[in-house]
């Protein structure tokens, strides 16, 4: 079982930063394919990023590249992302998740187990 809490959200302005945090509990983090998720007012949860156990490799949408950076700490238990340049689009509810999946990259929904409660990223323009 691990539990995942997401911190970092708030309201910007466009062309602002801002670094979403997600802390794992348990000792098993470094096992886990870690990604994050958005999900905007009346639209589906969309794939984001996902990043892997050694955090040697990540993967982006093509929406977020050159833009948003996936990270993660083993020792921390902790993946971060830093999302630069930021557009009132991107605007939705950020949620962390954790995949056993074997194959890189874990772009589905259905392929984590584990997801985070979201932090609301707000983007103004």
């Amino acid at each position: 079982q691990v539990q995942l809490v997401e911190s970092g959200g708030g309201l910007v302005q466009a062309g602002d930063s801002l670094r979403l945090s997600c802390t794992a509990s348990g000792r098993t983090f470094s096992s886990y394919i870690m990604g994050w998720f958005r999900q905007a007012p009346g639209k589906g949860r969309e794939f984001v990023t996902t990043i892997r156990r050694s955090g040697r490799n990540t993967y982006y949408a093509d929406s977020v590249k050159g833009r948003f950076t996936i990270s993660r700490d083993n020792a921390k238990n902790t993946v971060y992302l830093q999302m630069n340049s930021l557009k009132p689009e991107d605007t939705a509810v950020y949620y962390c998740a954790a995949s056993s999946n074997l194959v890189h990259p874990a772009t589905g929904r259905d392929e984590y187990r584990y997801w985070g409660q979201g932090t609301q990223v707000t983007v103004s323009s």
